[in-house]
């Protein structure tokens, strides 16, 4: 363009080269078209969005692995790399990627029931499952088929999302009351054991340190939305948690807890975590590997209470799995490895309740210190000590996880639970660990979570491109995320997407290009070289009120208002995945599976069922269903028109459906079908097609159709169904097959006014 608006002329050679290298170029290194007008003055807008991201990022990066199951650095881990692949491979210049909410909460959901959570296997399953993830939105991508996206609708997405969010929100709970409960089968199940927990052992320091934290956040955004209130919260809080003392940790002995049975118990929670290790490592090894069975009299050793038997017995597995691993399984060993799988998850399930009765008295302990006579400190239950004979005022808990207590080391928190030792230095470079009795575990959850992950990702990206004028590829993006994944697998991250909030961050900041992720990764990367001992004393409650504030944007009722609007059935999909989702939690999968699933019935029975209508004139020159308009019918000609494809699953509801019409109208003589909607026919649609019409025929009706389409023409035309309707019997328009055959149809007719040409209602 001229200074005076008009086009300048581009030489034709010159535009078709510059468009014949560009699909190439951008298919290997689309950020090379970042930089076509770049200047330092948008660098500097990148470099102001890229840091004001990261502020964001940093601290729900590290609430968001918590959210996962994982150490709270492990989100610094999935923050430095997957932002700047997918920046430099993708198609969005604005998409901001790195661990978001709902895949937190799906990778969790996926890795539990395989390992004990925080473990390290299940770091190396959630590694394993970003490389799988990665890997299977990169095939896509290639093969462009982005079109994959569409098997979720938005009403299964829509029912999802607001599961989730609440799902996401009400986990939370536990860190902002600041107690502790093993999950139980049933989410619902473990929120009740969360309030129970919460009503007698509330941490109210903890409880403030939320509140305060959601209350800056909520201040901070409505004074200013452009100061990073999320930073402004952390570093608040973190200041307050160092000054007070939050954190009020001390080691002790089993020796100086004077609690009747207290090693005992702690003997036992031991020697439970020991074996479900031991067994959930023998289940896994059975889903893949061939193993012997024992024989019968040693089977039931596994599922009896005695210790000894147990681990011999799982020991011996073991040794038998590798030592037949090279082994061909026999076709009859089949139902012997199914019988062993369900008599290991039997003993899983009856060692993980023992394990989490024995961790509930341990939490339940509120202990005190008191001196004995020698004035030697020593702890003991605040119930049987007076309150005048307290050497202090805290309340003591046992901290219980799910690893062993060391009987020598025992750690009693006497306040509040926060970040702690955050690792300094990047991870190191590694492949991950490809477990192939695990990896078969992990596809559909893999499917799952790169599908709904890249519909969040393109859903804002798609909103970020219209906004800013650039055109977004889909597939691109795909690859774009599937290298971001797996190349942050090689330095310890777990599945990441694009975030809608920090996204909107991103372009509100005034980010122009890609290198505002660029700069967004060298500020995480700077945060782990020198800034991790900062974040020590950051409580946990805060990265809980993180969350909480990030997942309240997920809810959105109105969505679901608008489905039952559009739809009915869109709104009951919609809500159904909600409550299914629900349900099935923490098995978040399923719910996104019914919801599929019920989309796909609806989507069958609709196209089983098709719109069939008999047409009459309407007011506005067009033949309208003379049942929806209230319109009164020809008796001698039947205008039926049906919408939608002619296959094997509808063809017996068009012949019923037809053949109602015809046994209703005594007087019938010319039955005409209005073919506008059929724009697909297969070979049973066509089969039935041509013995209606013979049928049809043979009764002495004269079969008439207007509006084919050229491709369902040129079947009939090959099959010899045309020439058996006759070429005089088909027409373009059904306007010019009414003028043909009306005269023929009403001669003798006692009929005054047709409602073929003249607008009749019933009324």
């Amino acid at each position: 363009m001229t200074g005076n608006g008009n086009r300048t002329s581009i030489p034709l050679s010159a535009y078709s080269a510059k468009n014949m290298k560009k699909p190439t170029l951008q298919s290997f290194f689309p950020f090379l078209f970042w930089f076509a007008d770049y200047n330092t003055g948008t660098l500097k807008k990148d470099c102001i969005a890229g840091i004001t991201v990261a502020l964001v990022l940093i601290p729900q990066s590290m609430a968001y692995a918590q959210l996962a199951g994982l150490p709270a650095y492990y989100g610094l881990y999935a923050s430095f790399l997957p932002p700047l692949v997918a920046a430099l491979f993708g198609s969005s210049r604005r998409l901001a990627t790195g661990p978001v909410a709902v895949v937190s909460m799906m990778t969790a959901a996926s890795l539990e029931p395989l390992a004990v959570t925080g473990s390290e296997a299940y770091i190396a399953y959630a590694v394993l499952l970003a490389f799988a993830v990665g890997l299977f939105q990169f095939l896509l991508g290639v093969l462009r088929l982005g079109i994959v996206v569409n098997l979720l609708s938005h009403p299964v997405i829509t029912g999802f999302i607001n599961a989730a969010a609440l799902i996401i929100a009400s986990s939370q709970l536990a860190k902002f009351f600041g107690v502790h409960v093993d999950k139980a089968e049933h989410y619902y199940e473990t929120m009740r054991r969360v309030f129970v927990a919460a009503a007698n052992y509330t941490h109210w320091p903890t409880l403030c340190f939320g509140l305060f934290a959601l209350a800056v956040m909520i201040g901070v955004k409505k004074w200013n939305p452009r100061l990073p209130y999320v930073l402004v919260a952390v570093v608040l809080t973190t200041l307050i948690s160092w000054l007070t003392g939050f954190e009020n940790n001390r080691y002790v002995t089993a020796d100086s807890i004077r609690v009747p049975d207290l090693s005992k118990i702690i003997y036992e929670l031991n020697f439970n975590l020991e074996h479900i290790f031991q067994t959930v490592a023998v289940r896994t090894t059975i889903s893949s590997e061939p193993v012997v069975m024992p024989q019968p009299g040693e089977q039931k050793n596994i599922c009896s209470t005695c210790h000894a038997s147990r681990e011999v017995e799982l020991e011996h597995l073991k040794k038998e799995n590798r030592e037949e691993a090279q082994e061909d399984i026999p076709l009859e060993k089949t139902l012997e490895l199914h019988l062993m799988a369900g008599v290991l998850d039997q003993y899983l399930a009856e060692e993980k309740t023992r394990a989490m009765a024995l961790r509930k008295r341990l939490r339940s302990m509120k202990l005190v210190s008191v001196y004995d006579k020698k004035g030697n400190l020593y702890y003991a239950e605040q119930s049987t000590v007076p309150v005048e004979s307290h050497a202090e005022r805290n309340i003591w808990r046992i901290q219980v996880g799910n690893r062993p207590i060391d009987l020598d080391h025992i750690l009693l928190i006497g306040g509040g639970e926060v970040v702690g030792t955050v690792p300094r230095g990047l991870p190191e470079l590694s492949m991950p660990k490809l477990d192939l009795a695990i990896l078969p575990k992990l596809i559909i959850p893999a499917i799952i979570i790169s599908i709904l992950g890249f519909m969040e990702a393109i859903s804002i990206a798609k909103e970020l491109a219209a906004r800013s004028g650039y055109r977004l590829d889909p597939n691109q993006e795909l690859i774009g995320q599937g290298l971001a994944n797996m190349a942050g697998s090689l330095y310890g991250s777990y599945p990441v997407s694009g975030s809608f909030s920090r996204s909107a961050v991103n372009f509100q900041a005034g980010a122009r290009t890609g290198m505002s992720s660029v700069f967004t990764s060298c500020a995480v990367v700077i945060t782990l070289l020198f800034c991790t001992p900062l974040l020590y004393y950051l409580p946990q409650a805060v990265l809980a009120a993180i969350i909480l504030m990030a997942v309240v944007g997920l809810l959105n009722i109105r969505d679901i208002r608008h489905a039952f609007i559009v739809s009915r059935s869109d709104g009951v999909i919609s809500v159904v995945t909600f409550a299914a989702t629900l349900f099935f939690a923490p098995h978040l999968d399923k719910g996104i599976l019914f919801g599929v699933i019920l989309t796909t019935g609806v989507f069958f029975y609709r196209k089983m069922r098709p719109v069939i209508a008999q047409l009459s004139l309407w007011r506005d020159g067009h033949y309208r269903s003379a049942e929806r308009f209230n319109l009164k019918r020809c008796p001698h000609i039947a205008v039926i028109r049906f919408d939608g494809p002619l296959f094997f699953g509808n063809i017996s509801y068009l012949e019923d459906e037809v053949l109602q019409i015809v046994t209703s109208m005594p007087d019938l003589k010319i039955i005409h079908f209005d073919c506008n909607g059929i724009n697909a026919m297969d070979t049973s649609g066509e089969h039935a097609l041509t013995l209606l019409t013979e049928r049809l025929q043979a009764a002495g009706y004269e079969v008439c159709f207007s509006g084919l389409k050229e491709q369902i023409t040129d079947i009939m035309r090959r099959t010899g169904l045309l020439m058996k309707i006759g070429q005089d019997h088909i027409f373009p328009t059904l306007i010019m097959a009414i003028d043909a055959f009306w005269e023929k149809a009403h001669r003798g007719s006692k009929e005054k006014i047709c409602p073929l040409k003249t607008v009749c209602t019933t009324a």
